[in-house]
């Protein structure tokens, strides 16, 4: 099953989310929240092409690596990071968007968690 599936799409599901910014990160397409990358195209040169980078912590990753490794995959430069590498010709229309909102929502929690760590330690 191939899909249209590019940049373009992932940006258009971003803009309906708050506090997204559309930038680049390592010369890639970007979308951030709040100054932290959730979505990019991957830049390493061990990702294949068209594949998109997306934040989520490990248990989730490994789970869809399993589920469906012929769209979701690893290489060794993005192991010890919370992300999972997509191949945008894959990945259904959906799940996408799936993939985008639950990343935005990762990114945002850890960022919350680290502001009130640091105003407890202010105090």
């Amino acid at each position: 099953m191939r899909s249209g599936n590019t940049f373009k799409a992932v940006e258009s599901i971003g803009r309906t989310l708050p506090d997204v910014e559309v930038t680049t990160s390592w010369g890639q397409p970007t979308l951030k929240v709040r100054g932290k990358m959730f979505v990019c195209m991957a830049a390493n040169k061990s990702a294949e092409p068209n594949t998109l980078v997306v934040m989520m912590d490990f248990a989730d990753r490994d789970a869809l690596i399993e589920d469906d490794p012929g769209t979701y995959y690893l290489k060794d430069h993005y192991v010890n990071y919370p992300c999972v590498l997509v191949r945008l010709s894959r990945v259904h229309r959906d799940a996408l968007r799936d993939l985008v909102i639950g990343a935005h929502r990762f990114v945002s929690a850890k960022a919350r968690r680290k502001k009130r760590s640091t105003a407890k330690r202010e105090v």
